[in-house]
């Protein structure tokens, strides 16, 4: 009785906590496109251009790296619980203060709020998900996590958007201020599963790197830590392109329908999340996460191309949003992965928060680059970078295999 007992109740904490993490993850990740899915309306009211509107997903991400990269250090000091919930009280205020704005510079503001509470998630959710959950749920922890951030970005537009329409953007965002207060306050209630004993040792991952020596920066020396920051910086610029100006680009391209436009970075987002799924089995074998990286991301880059070069029939395009989505959902888990097995046993807050601090990079940049493209109606040119960068990816993964192999054999 007991011997099964003692399984099934781990077996419980265990989800318990993966759909907690995951929760907080949703939202940041909804978080992020607050402002993006409105852009038609915010562009009218504020009289602003695609330029000036890419810049607010800038100032978010430039302040979401660097708070990234500082709370890696804070949840190995104080715990990733009480960062995870300052960030989710730093999000409702900032999306309550994008529905209050009067001027573009209030929107600015408030999108410092928004990045420094979105800034905390992955090294808070990471050192939860490796600390409390078994390694052998480790990639099925992923694939959660993985999941409900591509749930969280499909929820933004499928619910701002119709709110919109309804009545006004302001109401929508307030509404997302209350959806965000809801959330906090599960996890409030739910807060004991979420403590973290900082005096025990996190559980080491076969082919990790050794811990690192030199203190609370020793980890910085890991040359593999630095590939993927480079491979998440790649990851961001992708994505940010899909998120940001993707559907708009492929409705000029193709004489899409508005509505149907409107529905494509839904049907990315949702298709990305059974990716995911998928991904999760696979990635039962750490060894070879960097070959399902580089089938994901291929067959996503070749989506692209078609949809940025090909005479395509509107009413495929987001059938071509939902392959691509797919594609790049399946690499998510082996992605969290590769950073997994790169990470020094002594340093897991710290190393996501340096590595990820690259999504932010790269996410703050992309807007620029892309909304530039927009405004001087190149929709094509957006696809091809797209394209252009997935593949990148692929050989970013087998860098960081490589570098990682090379520091393995060198310790051992």
């Amino acid at each position: 009785m007991s011997t099964m007992t003692a399984p099934a109740g781990a077996l419980r904490r265990d989800a318990t906590v993966i759909g907690l993490v995951g929760l907080a993850h949703g939202i940041s990740h909804f978080s992020q496109l607050l402002l993006a899915p409105l852009f038609p309306w915010l562009k009218d009211a504020f009289a602003v251009s695609y330029t000036e509107l890419g810049l607010l997903m800038t100032i978010f991400f430039v302040v979401s790296c660097a708070v990234q990269a500082l709370s890696g250090f804070w949840v190995d000091r104080y715990g990733p619980r009480p960062i995870l919930f300052a960030g989710l009280a730093l999000l409702a205020l900032a999306a309550f203060g994008f529905a209050a704005s009067e001027s573009y510079a209030m929107l600015a503001v408030f999108s410092v709020v928004a990045g420094t509470g979105n800034g905390v998630f992955h090294p808070a959710d990471f050192t939860l998900l490796n600390r409390k959950v078994q390694q052998s749920r480790l990639g099925h922890a992923f694939s959660v996590h993985g999941i409900t951030g591509s749930l969280g970005w499909a929820l933004a537009p499928a619910m701002l958007v119709p709110l919109t329409l309804a009545f006004s953007w302001r109401v929508a965002l307030v509404a997302a201020g209350g959806l965000i207060c809801a959330v906090l306050g599960l996890l409030w209630l739910q807060r004991r599963h979420l403590t973290v004993d900082l005096a025990d040792a996190p559980r080491p991952v076969a082919g990790a790197a050794p811990a690192a020596a030199g203190g609370d920066l020793g980890f910085l020396t890991i040359p593999a830590v630095w590939m993927c920051f480079a491979f998440f910086f790649f990851y961001a610029v992708a994505l940010s392109g899909v998120q940001a100006f993707a559907p708009e680009a492929a409705r000029l391209l193709h004489d899409v329908p508005t509505h149907l436009a409107a529905v494509c970075l839904t049907v990315y987002m949702v298709s990305a999340a059974g990716g995911m799924v998928v991904g999760g089995f696979l990635v039962s074998d750490p060894a070879r996460c960097e070959l399902v990286v580089g089938v994901g991301f291929g067959a996503a880059s070749l989506i692209a191309l078609v949809v940025g070069f090909a005479d395509v029939p509107a009413l495929a395009v987001p059938v071509l949003f939902g392959a691509m989505g797919f594609g790049a959902g399946i690499a998510g888990p082996s992605r969290d992965l590769l950073v997994k097995r790169s990470a020094p046993d002594n340093a897991t807050g710290r190393v996501y928060g340096v590595v990820y601090s690259g999504l932010d990079i790269g996410q703050a940049i992309a807007p620029l680059v892309f909304g530039s493209l927009m405004d001087m109606q190149r929709p094509a040119q957006v696809w091809l970078g797209i394209a252009v960068v997935q593949g990148v990816l692929i050989v970013s993964a087998l860098n960081v295999r490589r570098v990682r192999r090379t520091v393995v054999v060198a310790a051992a």
